[in-house]
């Protein structure tokens, strides 16, 4: 079998061709660009499946594991198809040309990146950190150099940080999914980034390269003081990019806030907590799936920030309230669970009759002043750094908090572990926090 990096360099040369793209976009007949861009990629999907037996050279170039078995190069097959399609929608549809092609060489390149990495280095932080960087380099490189090709400008902002995002989206789809899914890759990262333009990011190159900066110095100190997992770290560094860029310093400071002290907080009489058999699995360390559920609602809330009132005509301060009110009920929630549940003598919400700590919907009234506390810090934040909100604004987020932990106590006395998981529980819990927000920024008349 060949080496996994000569592979790697085999499938990033592969997804080169993309720079075709741009130049068949500047063909006069669709039909004609459309046969141009997609042809080279339809080409090596053919020979992959046909023409290349498992008896050849070029064969064991580019196998993977599995493609021994059935004698059949499904992985590069697979790989071009997703590029062809991503080629197709750029030419038919109103896909950028440059998002394309960074698209496909982000991913290609960064899995070589990734492959030297862990030939240098087998730790695997270390791995995915160079398929982040080799993927953001090339990424924003083949941006601009199709957009001067002809496919259109890019501003050098919307290139780094559409780079950025479309290397920790691909890093993190190959750290929770199997890493021979490149199809999917290719095609998520494309269509995120293509939502992503459609709304016109209006931050400029340094906000652009602090929000990278800042993101991945945090990411690292949150996996390096084990309060995340690496696909929990590789979501929170995206979650802060998108939130620093989309929405501004302040909302950043409400996020990185939570995860940091929530992930502290999870850290807290660790050992306390494990005798009581309600400490978070895998030392603390919070997944990908965690810190999703907890944010995605706020994650939400900053792009339709960003797409109002230009794509969506409703104010959007409305969705500063839904977002501080998400981030408060996460930080409510995990105040009240990690330092409550400490205390001996809870009670169920639904009933008031005393059960066993780590009950789900259990309460104490100490774990309602640690979450109040929690919502208070961020309430606080929110105040201080966005002049939109007052002190009825902070006081209304103070409340969005109480609402969502007390959703999240309900849910879990009545249908946790067996309609819906602690996941979808924090979800829920955020969204009717994120809900009453808005309810209360416009009975108090906020926009």
């Amino acid at each position: 079998m060949t080496s996994t990096v000569r592979r790697a360099g085999a499938f990033a040369a592969v997804g080169t061709l993309a720079f075709v793209v741009p130049v068949a976009a500047g063909l006069a007949s669709p039909a004609v660009a459309t046969v141009a861009a997609t042809a080279p990629f339809l080409a090596v999907a053919f020979f992959a499946m046909f023409a290349i037996g498992p008896d050849t050279p070029m064969f064991d170039v580019f196998a993977r594991p599995g493609d021994y078995e059935d004698g059949r190069l499904y992985g590069l097959a697979a790989f071009a198809l997703a590029a062809a399609s991503l080629a197709f929608l750029a030419i038919q549809f109103d896909l950028p040309v440059w998002v394309c092609v960074a698209t496909i060489i982000t991913v290609a390149y960064g899995n070589f990146g990734q492959r030297l990495a862990h030939r240098l280095h087998s730790d695997e932080v270390v791995a995915t950190a160079g398929f982040v960087v080799a993927g953001f380099a090339c990424g924003t490189a083949a941006a601009v150099i199709a957009a001067r090709t002809g496919a259109g400008s890019v501003a050098p902002a919307t290139a780094l940080f559409l780079a950025g995002t479309g290397a920790l989206v691909a890093a993190l789809f190959r750290s929770v999914l199997f890493e021979r899914d490149d199809p999917l890759v290719v095609l998520s990262v494309g269509l995120l980034l293509w939502l992503l333009f459609e709304l016109d990011p209006a931050a400029g190159t340094r906000r652009v390269f602090i929000a990278l900066g800042v993101s991945a110095v945090l990411g690292y100190v949150a996996y390096a003081l084990d309060t995340a997992s690496l696909p929990g770290m590789l979501t929170g560094v995206l979650l802060s990019l998108l939130t620093i860029v989309l929405g501004g310093y302040g909302w950043f400071a409400m996020l990185i806030t939570f995860f940091g002290l929530g992930g502290l907080s999870t850290k807290y009489q660790y050992e306390a907590k494990q005798d009581r058999g309600i400490a978070e699995e895998n030392e603390g360390a919070r997944g990908s799936g965690n810190v999703l559920a907890n944010s995605i609602v706020a994650l939400v809330a900053v792009l339709l920030w960003a797409a109002s009132p230009s794509h969506i005509a409703v104010d959007p301060t409305l969705f500063l309230y839904a977002f501080a009110g998400a981030v408060a009920a996460a930080m409510t929630d995990t105040f009240s669970s990690e330092f409550g549940g400490l205390y001996d003598n809870p009670r169920l919400i639904t009933t008031f009759e005393r059960v066993e700590p780590g009950t789900d919907g259990g309460v104490t009234w100490q774990g309602i002043v640690a979450g109040l506390v929690g919502a208070g810090i961020i309430a606080g934040i929110a105040a201080a750094t966005l002049e939109v909100v007052g002190p009825t604004g902070a006081a209304l987020i103070v409340g969005c908090g109480f609402v969502g932990m007390t959703v999240d106590s309900v849910l879990g006395a009545t249908v946790e572990g067996t309609v819906v998981g602690n996941q979808g529980v924090n979800t829920l819990a955020t969204l009717a926090a994120a809900l009453t927000g808005v309810a209360l920024a416009l009975a108090a008349s906020l926009v």
